[in-house]
């Protein structure tokens, strides 16, 4: 076995989780990678330690924290929550109830009834708009903004957003509560797990040639790496768009990758010749700037927009000092300040992102195992869009499909 080759295509975490896997196993592994940084949606902007891509870790029990050579992972202090709304920000318990507690809700058993007079015959077909407007029938005020906190929590739209799948994700995830940040920044852990790995940057896989037991990666600058089984940790939208193609790929699994499409994101870290005077996130229920943050001391502004307010803050970063005219709204300290810089990390643009992460979708829930299936014992998939109902599109999960990959990899070379 020592003698059997894998490629991995993708160096995202759960990439290089996969190829960590396989080569304690002892097989010789290449990841490959069309960036030039390993990561994927990972990027800790530098010397800020700021996150412009995956924010936090998620979970006091986070597979993460059990890495060795991280660190323990620290607790990320708690801000003043406010929301924006057309008379200003106001705090978050401005709306009743609010989103936050909506979510909870809908995750928690005592949505289940509502659901299922919904569904009549299809449970899975509920979109969240649908329960959202029924489960604000007395308080139609927080509709609305309600619709856009799950767009910036999940990245998709409500009327396409599956309920019950997403309560079952959040029921499904055992990385219990808190979010947490790594010491010297996220991509920290990207690096860690790429610790003794041969990864080869910068060369994008265009093309996977298999065959029964063999696999040839084509690559744009010419190059062909041969091996026994391929890992493809790729978004779906990169093979439905063909950016790399897979030869003789099922129909089924053609259809899956239409169908997981992530949403938008656009991230933006603004900095000010001044320093924020309090720590504080802002939640714009308006659809323009997604959640904006700051630290007290620090002259910084982090913009994560997802979904449509992805669209808009993007439109504004193009149209000079739009920009900065929406976060005078949402931090009224900034007015006045012309930015000293902006660092943008647009992931809906991103070639080989997509956007986001994929959501649960109404009336495609199949799409994610049916992209998890392996071919004919050879060509293997991981990725967060490979995860299904068994959790949440974060780190922790990627990770976790590309150890189980690994798993069906080895078991596949053992026979």
């Amino acid at each position: 076995m020592a003698e059997l080759d894998v490629v991995v295509i993708g160096a995202g975490v759960s990439g290089l989780a996969a190829a960590a896997r396989l080569a304690g196993a002892g097989l010789a592994v290449t990841v490959l990678e069309a960036r030039e940084r390993v990561g994927g949606r990972i990027r800790t902007h530098r010397p800020s330690l700021l996150e412009l891509g995956a924010q936090v870790i998620h979970g006091d029990r986070n597979p993460v924290a059990a890495l060795p050579g991280l660190g323990a992972p620290v607790p990320v202090p708690r801000r003043a929550a406010r929301v924006l709304l057309a008379d200003g920000p106001r705090p978050l318990s401005a709306l009743r109830p609010t989103p936050p507690l909506l979510e909870e809700r809908l995750a928690s058993g005592a949505a289940a009834p509502l659901l299922r007079r919904l569904a009549g015959a299809n449970p899975w077909d509920v979109p969240v708009a649908a329960w959202l407007k029924e489960e604000t029938v007395r308080c139609p005020e927080v509709l609305e903004p309600t619709a856009e906190w799950f767009r910036q929590n999940w990245a998709g739209e409500p009327e396409a957003l599956s309920a019950a799948a997403l309560a079952a994700l959040r029921r499904a995830d055992r990385a219990g509560r808190g979010e947490f940040a790594l010491p010297g920044g996220f991509d920290r852990l990207p690096a860690r797990l790429a610790e003794g790995l041969r990864v080869r940057l910068g060369d994008e896989v265009v093309r996977l040639s298999w065959s029964p037991g063999r696999v040839r990666a084509h690559t744009a600058s010419g190059h062909a790496e041969s091996a026994a089984a391929a890992v493809v940790t790729v978004p779906p939208p990169m093979v439905a768009e063909g950016r790399l193609v897979i030869d003789d790929l099922p129909v089924r699994k053609q259809a899956a990758a239409y169908e997981l499409r992530p949403g938008d994101a656009w991230c933006g870290l603004v900095g000010y010749p001044e320093p924020a005077p309090e720590s504080v996130v802002v939640f714009d229920a308006g659809g323009r700037l997604g959640f904006v943050s700051t630290t007290a001391g620090r002259p910084e502004v982090l913009v994560m927009a997802k979904s449509r307010a992805a669209a808009a803050a993007r439109a504004a970063w193009a149209e000079p000092g739009a920009l900065a005219a929406l976060l005078a709204r949402a931090l009224p300290w900034t007015r006045g300040l012309g930015p000293e810089r902006v660092v943008v990390a647009d992931w809906g643009a991103d070639p080989w992102a997509g956007g986001a992460y994929t959501y649960p979708g109404v009336g495609a829930l199949w799409a994610s195992p049916a992209w998890a299936e392996p071919l004919g014992g050879t060509v293997f998939f991981a990725g967060e869009a490979t995860v299904g109902l068994s959790g949440p599109p974060m780190a922790h999960m990627a990770m976790a499909s590309g150890e189980r990959a690994a798993t069906e990899v080895i078991g596949a070379l053992e026979r």
